[in-house]
């Protein structure tokens, strides 16, 4: 029986681009840089591969965080204090929350049926403000952040410290919800938990990252969940 909902953050609630390319701009332009669409899609496109690098072990935190910052410049041929660019980051992006489509109205309607529990990679520091200003944080029973549990979504050690904080709690009655294959989907097959793929772009599944199910939208949630 179904108990218990794992929801990953950004992307899966919170529009993560929109708040990534606020939070960007401001970081960007106090260090007198140009912002333009192509300089945002450049550093996501960076960024999201350091986070990948983070999952699949590669690298650290403190390497992506300062790291994704070094490669934009060095893309960019601009020169500028990376540790500023980050701490200005990070205060940014805390201040951004904007939600996904239908994503509370969701929330709404799965409080009181379900268990709602938050799986995030995010920095803590970041999450926690966000969490609190978004009005987030009474939807949520526990909030499990990679940073604070010292390991991170894919890996098994992040699920057994959050089931080592849920005593009695059972894997078969949880499931994860989230948009990344290569954090939350590999993450719930990696721990033994059904998983169901947050896809609304439709992009096309891969065959290693098998999700139990998938969604293109998440009115879609709340009619599946009954099912499982």
């Amino acid at each position: 029986m179904l108990t218990t909902v794992l929801f990953d953050l950004d992307d899966t609630i919170l529009d993560f681009h929109r708040c990534e390319a606020a939070a960007l701009t401001n970081a960007l332009t106090a260090v007198g840089i140009t912002v333009t669409p192509q300089v945002i899609a450049l550093y996501s496109a960076i960024n999201d591969a350091h986070w990948k690098a983070l999952e699949r072990g590669e690298i650290t935190r403190a390497q992506v965080l300062t790291g994704r910052f070094q490669r934009l410049f060095q893309e960019l041929g601009v020169s500028a204090c990376v540790e500023m660019v980050q701490s200005q980051y990070e205060n940014q992006l805390s201040r951004q929350h904007f939600f996904l489509p239908g994503a509370r109205e969701l929330l709404d309607t799965l409080k009181g049926r379900y268990e709602l529990d938050l799986i995030s990679n995010g920095t803590a520091v970041v999450q926690d403000r966000r969490l609190a200003e978004s009005g987030l944080l009474p939807y949520f029973r526990h909030i499990f952040i990679s940073q604070r549990l010292g390991c991170d979504k894919p890996s098994p050690a992040f699920f057994d410290a959050c089931f080592a904080a849920m005593p009695g709690k059972s894997r078969a009655e949880c499931v994860i919800v989230g948009d990344s294959l290569t954090s939350d989907i590999l993450g719930g097959i990696n721990a033994g938990i059904r998983t169901v793929w947050y896809n609304p772009k439709h992009m096309p599944p891969n065959p290693d990252i098998p999700a139990d199910y998938e969604i293109h939208s998440l009115g879609e949630l709340p009619e599946r969940l009954e099912t499982l």
